[in-house]
């Protein structure tokens, strides 16, 4: 007897939930099937057939035809529907950002606490690249020593005014909650915190419009600061053409650089570098190195790969690949650059996340939509209140 499918409901239809929508419907995803859509957009429709189509998402959730749901909506929406959606029994898969801000995150995440049955997943889909996958391997099996130094450049983000302009939501702090840390860099400050552990601390300067006609940041440099004393980089930009995307992370055994499409290269200390510097006599040697080339290929299945793990998950109970609940990490680095730079102060992890909600409140406040008709203002203090 035939294994019986699992029923998914996707609740926004954007560029996102749209190719969910695609992966499902052309039989990407073995054991789902798609049965009900939300959708704001009175617009081509009839592509999500024969899926019926729900303009409220609480009635695609009373509707009795779906067992899981992605929430592709705006990021506010992350955590208001993820928490009617659990509270309702579905399995749940959000896009990233899991919610706009720490507070927030936490109720989502607390949400999920006692519904351990429950499938609750995140679309990290960066952690299926194998180049990320063997970095961690080498950093958690020890090859690279004790954690040194990180920098990543990941300004290949690079985006139009006219990307901007297609959304009344877009780079406002009403509609969005930030720019490219909310929007295009969750998936890097995921694998920040996925390959090396959380910051205790951190200092960041946020540029605000400084290449687009946007409200939000579309640039970012911040320091961060390790418990093991370790220091990092993170540079990130929607503004420069042609971009580059390197990280680099040293540790007391070598060094490892991930960039482009080819694989890693492993610099390897053949003494580690803190034992060398205390035995050695020689006062300007340096520790011998092996050239390592780790061939990598491709980039994984990426959304594909994590959409299967989510049904396999809920069928056969195959841990997921990105827990929600993970989710809180990258929110909490990116609500710590925007709070260190707009008050032009270091700030101390775990972060207070009252600190951050006043101040996002403020700019919530003064944010302006992007078109006349925008979607519904959503404000931090009522998203917190909703589900008290």
């Amino acid at each position: 007897m035939a294994e019986k499918k699992v029923r998914i409901g996707i609740v926004g239809t954007g560029n996102m939930g749209s190719a969910h929508a695609r992966a499902i419907q052309e039989g990407k995803i073995p054991g789902a099937e798609l049965t009900a859509v939300h959708s704001l957009e009175p617009e081509g429709l009839e592509r999500f057939a024969p899926a019926e189509i729900f303009d409220d998402h609480t009635k695609l959730l009373d509707s009795g035809l779906a067992d899981a749901v992605i929430i592709a909506t705006p990021h506010y929406q992350h955590t208001t529907i993820g928490i009617e959606a659990l509270k309702k029994g579905f399995h749940v898969l959000v896009e990233k950002p899991i919610s706009v801000h720490k507070a927030d995150a936490e109720k989502l995440v607390a949400a999920a606490k006692p519904r351990r049955k429950q499938v609750f997943a995140a679309m990290f889909n960066q952690r299926t690249d194998p180049h990320y996958i063997k970095l961690r391997e080498l950093i958690r099996s020890g090859e690279l020593g004790e954690l040194v130094r990180v920098n990543w450049i990941i300004t290949s983000w690079f985006r139009s005014q006219a990307y901007y302009d297609s959304g009344g939501w877009r780079a406002t702090w009403a509609g969005e909650g930030g720019g490219v840390l909310m929007n295009q860099c969750p998936h890097q400050l995921d694998l920040l915190q996925w390959l090396c552990g959380m910051p205790r601390r951190v200092r960041a300067f946020c540029h605000l419009g400084k290449f687009h006609d946007i409200e939000v940041e579309d640039e970012v440099t911040a320091y961060l600061e390790y418990p093991n004393g370790a220091t990092g980089v993170s540079i990130t930009s929607t503004g420069e053409a042609p971009g580059t995307n390197r990280l680099e992370i040293a540790g007391t055994r070598g060094k490892v650089v991930a960039e482009g499409k080819s694989g890693l290269t492993f610099t390897r200390n053949e003494i580690p570098a803190d034992v060398y510097c205390r035995e050695t006599d020689n006062k300007f040697g340096r520790p011998p190195v092996w050239n390592v080339e780790i061939p990598v290929a491709g980039h994984g299945g990426q959304h594909v790969e994590v959409l299967n793990n989510f049904v396999d998950a809920i069928r056969k109970g195959t841990p997921l690949i990105a827990p929600a609940v993970e989710g809180i990490h990258s929110v909490e680095l990116d609500n710590a650059m925007m709070l260190s730079s707009l008050t032009g102060k270091t700030v101390e992890l775990p972060l207070n996340p009252a600190s951050f909600t006043r101040k996002l409140n403020q700019l919530i406040a003064a944010s302006r939509p992007r078109r006349k008709k925008p979607a519904r203002k959503a404000g931090v203090t009522d998203m917190s209140k909703s589900f008290a």
